[in-house]
């Protein structure tokens, strides 16, 4: 029973040891070799990830405490008998390397030899290992300890094995890319002859072989994926503008049909050429605030309401290009009035502005008194001389009769001024009448020199 106990053991903590080296594989990116796979030895095996498989031969040098016996003959003929010196040795491994320092292996052996009464007895052995190794480049040192059984099979002690703790070390001196010679020193511990009460003896080895590397094909990696030049999420070999970002469906950036910066989907007028933020074209490219189309002079700053140019910056009425002093406003006298320039009235003119004295009318009617001639005479030759002058004349008299007679009395007056102007080549269209009667007095009416200067005739400049 301790004999069945200690095997499972020994089988459990291979098991263990070689879980864990497979696992420090798996996390060291090792590749799976999973199934198809491909062995190389044409080519030299890689530094992880092989297979070693090899022979040996050497030398056992059987314990003369063994415990190879059969306990459960019942004959009295077997009993314990020592080996005698040494059993050649011949046998078979075969070792995965899934990093460079780590392995597990497997070995088998066979070793004939006779006992001391020079009887057949054949010794075998199988076992497993972890072997730890240093790859120095010329030569590989290395170190194991495994667990397995040892066995022998003789006519005088029948067949028995027990389980052996095995360790060793060693050294692989490179023959070829693939092929090394290998020698190890080994030391297999199993339990002493049925007297020892559970204590181990030694069974040393000498092995000599060859070993031959059997590189497992690694899986091939993914190809990288295609490039993506422009790093917009289209991979180049789908990108139609594999050197410019862009979008969907194919990689390119969304059309600018009106050539203006503003891509298609954001222009609010994709045909027409435009500016910011909508890509439509300015409303107001004079800046002047107005907004096309209400601005009649869109490439002219300008103002209201048109959004045209100020055509009367002085803002006297008369306006660009008529306007001879645009930034100068003309001084609303009646002289000159339409050229947009300050003046003042010519004295000559000024003399005929106002009462004109030295005009008179028969009494109670509207003729004009001879005498009144030079007077008129003169005012005719200011409005000749002077031909943008326009004047109004007006008839006023005094309060003595009925006011209505008054008024028409003073209206005839001034139209009778009128005709004599215009008989004398004066356009009509230059002269206004009007009638004021005795409304509009200038001096007190209650006294004849008020009474006489209320009669009289009156020029007024027209604007």
């Amino acid at each position: 029973m301790r004999k069945r106990a200690l095997l499972v053991s020994v089988v459990a903590l291979a098991t263990t040891w070689s879980s864990l080296v497979l696992a420090q594989a798996e996390a060291g990116g090792t590749a799976s070799t999973g199934d198809g796979v491909n062995l190389t030895t044409t080519e030299e095996a890689g530094d992880d990830n092989y297979i070693e498989l090899g022979l040996f031969a050497g030398a056992l040098f059987p314990s003369k405490d063994h415990n190879f016996e059969d306990a459960d003959t019942e004959d009295g003929k077997k009993a314990h008998k020592e080996f005698k010196g040494f059993a050649p040795e011949l046998g078979l491994r075969a070792g995965y390397y899934p990093v460079r320092f780590v392995g597990l292996e497997l070995e088998g052996a066979f070793a004939p030899s006779k006992d001391e009464d020079d009887k057949k007895a054949n010794h075998s052995a199988f076992r497993g290992h972890v072997v730890g190794q240093a790859p120095l480049g010329g030569v590989t040192p290395f170190a194991l300890l495994g667990f397995g059984y040892l066995g022998s099979s003789s006519d005088s002690m029948g067949k028995d094995h027990d389980p052996g703790l095995h360790f060793g070390a060693g050294v692989k001196v490179p023959v070829t890319k693939t092929l090394s010679v290998r020698f190890d020193l080994r030391d297999t511990m199993t339990q002493k002859d049925n007297g020892s009460d559970g204590e181990q003896t030694h069974h040393p080895e000498v092995l000599l072989g060859l070993s031959m590397k059997l590189g497992l094909a690694k899986k091939e990696a993914p190809p990288p994926p295609p490039k993506d030049t422009d790093g917009d999420g289209f991979n180049d070999p789908a990108d139609k503008c594999p050197t410019v970002a862009g979008v969907a469906p194919d990689g390119c950036p969304p059309p600018d049909s009106d050539k203006d910066g503003f891509i298609d989907p954001q222009d609010k007028c994709p045909t027409e050429p435009g500016v910011a933020p909508d890509g439509c074209p300015d409303k107001d490219p004079d800046k002047d605030g107005i907004l096309d189309p209400t601005d009649k002079c869109p490439n002219e700053a300008g103002v209201a309401p048109d959004g045209c140019p100020d055509k009367d910056p002085d803002k006297d009425g008369i306006l660009d290009p008529g306007d001879k002093c645009p930034k100068e406003p003309e001084t609303k006298n009646g002289f000159q009035d339409d050229d947009g320039c300050p003046d003042e009235i010519p004295a000559e003119v000024k003399k005929f502005t106002g009462v004109i004295e030295g005009i008179e009318f028969d009494t109670g009617k509207a003729t004009i008194r001879p005498k009144s001639a030079a007077t008129l005479d003169a005012a005719v030759k200011v409005l000749t001389d002077f031909p943008t002058i326009r004047i109004e004349i007006s008839g006023h008299t005094d309060n003595v009769g009925k006011e209505d007679k008054n008024i028409k009395l003073s209206q005839d007056r001034a139209d009778s001024v009128k005709k004599y102007f215009t008989d004398k080549g004066i356009d009509a269209s230059r002269i206004q009448t009007r009638g004021a009667g005795p409304n509009e007095p200038i001096a007190d009416n209650k006294t004849a020199a008020g009474k006489q200067k209320n009669r009289r005739t009156e020029f007024k400049l027209l604007q």
